[in-house]
């Protein structure tokens, strides 16, 4: 099993949520979080005082799928964050060790 966890912008969620669905993924985590990376923020400008935004909101995804889905995961997150501008967003995929369904004792690919 593979973690796929994935920073993008916010507006990018309901199109990568669709994606996923599309590939089979049914189980996603989504946290509202604020970050950076290379473009290191921006300067807004708000009522004629400039100011510095250094962590820009961001939209994490976290989803557990089994090994095979996992490539078809990433692209689809790829293809359906992708607005071309700096700031898109980064794809990690871990490695999962065990998961357990609590309800049902369940463990592996079968809880997820």
């Amino acid at each position: 099993m593979k973690l796929v966890m994935a920073m993008v912008k916010p507006f990018a969620l309901d199109p990568v949520r669709n994606a996923l669905s599309e590939v089979g993924v049914e189980g996603l985590t989504v946290t509202e979080v604020r970050g950076y990376g290379r473009q290191k923020g921006h300067t807004e400008i708000y009522r004629g005082a400039e100011y510095k935004v250094a962590f820009l909101p961001k939209v994490k995804l976290e989803a557990v799928v089994a090994d095979d889905k996992a490539a078809a995961a990433v692209e689809a997150i790829r293809t359906a964050a992708n607005s071309g501008k700096i700031g898109d967003g980064k794809i990690f995929v871990l490695e999962v060790l065990d998961a357990v369904r609590i309800r049902t004792g369940e463990t592996g690919a079968a809880a997820i």
